[in-house]
């Protein structure tokens, strides 16, 4: 069974399991907590992650967000970011929802149900009429993904394909 499950300390040994070997930038999905320590993630950065989603300790500039893991039965498959609002930076770049599926499990339709699924959870989130989302220009099975669960190409430019979801 696929699901989502918020980041969580009842989790924590899969989680940092899939958070440290993550790695740093994958087509525009940043985790800066590649090669951390399980203490460091249990004391901090588990912590920080599970605070930002209630909009403590956020660093200035930054907006709320939370992580989701995507599960099939008992192994984390994927993870998922829901931007609660938009800044300048984000409405022009990254927008409302950033995601990763581990590359063992990519193109076996984990992409596609994730993003459907957290696209439901967007929608109990964000205040925008519109889920803001970009993807690389050399990733078209992402941007495929994005267009499956309803998006269209609001706008590009050299990089990235920027498409919106109409709530």
């Amino acid at each position: 069974m696929l699901y989502l499950k918020e980041a969580n300390l009842q989790d924590i040994e899969k989680e940092y399991e899939y958070i440290a070997h993550l790695p740093k930038d994958e087509n525009g999905f940043m985790n800066p907590y590649l090669g951390i320590t399980r203490e460091v993630f249990l004391e901090e950065v588990l912590p920080k992650i599970i605070n930002y989603s209630n909009g403590i300790g956020l660093p200035e500039g930054y907006v709320a967000e939370t992580n989701f893991f995507l599960w099939e039965d008992e192994t984390i498959v994927g993870l998922f970011r829901i931007r609660h609002s938009l800044n300048e930076a984000l409405r022009n770049g990254a927008g409302h929802i950033g995601y990763g599926i581990h590359k063992a499990y990519r193109g076996k339709g984990y992409a596609s149900k994730g993003l459907a699924l957290i696209i439901e959870e967007a929608k109990k989130i964000i205040k925008e009429d519109e889920i803001y989302l970009s993807v690389h220009k050399d990733n078209l099975a992402s941007l495929k993904v994005q267009i499956k669960n309803g998006a269209h190409i609001h706008h590009e430019d050299d990089k990235a394909y920027y498409t919106r979801i109409k709530i």
